[in-house]
């Protein structure tokens, strides 16, 4: 069964959310990378192993892509706010078969990293991006240092939360994650050397 790898705070810019993250939960990001095939670039902190956290912007300096860009971000506006999240299966292809709406299947690489990820054609993720984009690593993943970060609490609200509920009944099986209804809004709950703080 799939399980939790991530999530993304979405913003205009790389700074503006990692300023975001910063307020919210007194926490520096680490540093990222780009996406060449998407036109975006990123930072990334370690959670607890085999997890963490991404603030992901479309990249200036990049080309653009020739598609729609992943996660919403041709249409994003507003300030930063976490917008999804990923989870990480071992078998990419018959998680797509029998949830064809995840997306299709595109190809990344970046230094050692390989990894293939499902893409919706429109960059819009079902349930305005509350059902996780889904992962499969070909190599190994990402290592961070240990900042004392953790995710306990992942809540999902959505208008439409009893069948978002459904969707993810059969995906994965993770306490931290709730769905709730009402606006859309995804809320994070770390952890943090300082204390509980709320990511929004």
């Amino acid at each position: 069964m799939p399980v939790f790898d991530h999530f993304a705070v979405s913003a205009a810019t790389l700074a503006e959310g990692v300023a975001h993250v910063e307020a919210q939960t007194g926490h520096v990001m680490g540093p990222g990378g780009v996406h060449e095939l998407m036109g975006t670039h990123n930072r990334l902190s370690g959670l607890a192993p085999g997890e963490y956290m991404e603030v992901i912007a479309i990249d200036p300096a990049a080309p653009a892509p020739g598609r729609a860009r992943w996660f919403d971000l041709d249409r994003r506006s507003g300030p930063p706010r976490l917008s999804n999240w990923i989870a990480r299966t071992d078998d990419l292809e018959g998680r797509i078969a029998a949830f064809p709406r995840a997306g299709r299947i595109l190809s990344f690489a970046r230094g050692p990293f390989r990894w293939r990820m499902a893409v919706p054609d429109d960059g819009i993720l079902p349930f305005e991006g509350c059902f996780p984009a889904l992962i499969q690593w070909d190599s190994a993943r990402p290592r961070f240092p240990d900042d004392g970060l953790r995710l306990t609490r992942l809540e999902l609200r959505h208008p439409e939360a009893p069948a978002l509920a459904e969707a993810l009944a059969g995906l994965i099986d993770d306490p931290r994650i709730s769905v709730a209804p009402g606006a859309l809004r995804l809320t994070a709950t770390l952890d943090t050397p300082e204390g509980a703080r709320t990511l929004i």
